[in-house]
């Protein structure tokens, strides 16, 4: 298992978004209700549990540097 950030991939994206099975399911209702992944494959919701818990986004240390020193200077000119 990977740890630390998410690397974006635009090819896997549109990929994800227009797969043949992702269309059969779409247009004919077999999919499951949001939160029931653990009865529909249960091994790809605990490694994607795992996952999300232990990996963050490729722009929240980005915005929390950016931010964070300008924040520090409002504080300071506040006080």
């Amino acid at each position: 298992m990977k740890f630390g950030f998410r690397v974006p991939s635009l090819t896997k994206r549109i990929a994800a978004r227009t797969s043949p099975a992702r269309f059969i399911r779409q247009n004919m209702g077999l999919k499951a209700p949001r939160g029931m992944g653990w009865v529909t494959n249960p091994k790809r919701f605990m490694y994607n549990k795992v996952y999300n818990k232990t990996s963050r986004g490729c722009l929240v240390s980005f915005l929390f540097i950016t931010f964070m020193p300008l924040t520090a200077l409002v504080w300071w000119l506040m006080t």
